[in-house]
């Protein structure tokens, strides 16, 4: 197996394919069309869930027609969950390796050039695990354990970390400081009062922890800001 470079993909507006019309397509195609993709489904046939992906989704579009030479022109990506039909998943690997795309043929690592590790997203954290390719399901597995560590609530607490990086930077603080800020707020009680609900505490800590720094921000101003983040979030 390849020692695979880790890295982070923007597909915001780009065109994507997902060739397959079963579950694990749908599976596919939601992720890419969650990440801002404008994703383009082909098969001849397509499952419940990619017809209500779609029916939701204006940027998923169900192509009803079965893939031919030719079909992946323009894609960025190219994503198959076409195993189940080996001359197919090949055709498509030789095209994309002709078009020099990126492609994943689904449970053929040797049939992609990249690979997609299960995810735990947590508001602005994204934390991956990858076995490269070797076992998907222990990797799944992996994950569930970790979302035992990283709760719901730190989709807020990294808001709100992001929130105190401006107020930071405003104030002039040099990156040492920043760094010695964010061990404080690191090993603080915000956390904590987040999975207690109770977010005006936590933001009484964070204003507590910034007048430390000789940073005066009212709880008022850091609530409202917080609110603002997520509004921009939706």
């Amino acid at each position: 197996m390849p020692d695979y470079y880790s890295m982070m993909l923007d597909v915001r507006e780009r065109p994507v394919l997902v060739v397959g019309g079963n579950a694990v397509a749908a599976e596919k195609a939601a992720a890419l069309c969650a990440a801002g993709a404008h994703v383009t489904v082909l098969n001849p046939e397509f499952c419940p869930e990619l017809q209500e992906l779609a029916s939701r989704h204006p940027n998923v579009t169900l192509r009803q027609k079965a893939y031919e030479q030719g079909d992946l022109a323009g894609a960025f990506v190219v994503v198959a969950a076409a195993t189940y039909e080996p001359e197919l998943a090949e055709a498509i690997w030789q095209e994309a390796q002709q078009n020099n795309q990126l492609v994943n043929i689904v449970d053929l690592p040797a049939r992609c050039n990249f690979i997609v590790p299960s995810i735990l997203r947590r508001g602005p954290l994204t934390i991956s695990v990858s076995t490269g390719g070797t076992s998907p399901g222990l990797a799944k597995r992996i994950r569930q354990q970790l979302e035992k560590l990283f709760p719901v609530e730190y989709a807020t607490y990294m808001r709100l970390a992001s929130i105190v990086r401006v107020y930071l930077r405003q104030g002039g603080l040099s990156y040492a400081q920043r760094d010695e800020f964010f061990g404080e707020y690191f090993n603080s009680d915000i956390l904590d009062r987040l999975i207690d609900q109770d977010e005006a505490e936590a933001c009484a800590s964070v204003s507590h922890l910034l007048q430390r720094y000789h940073i005066d921000i009212p709880v008022s101003t850091i609530i409202h800001d917080i609110k603002e983040a997520e509004h921009e979030k939706h």
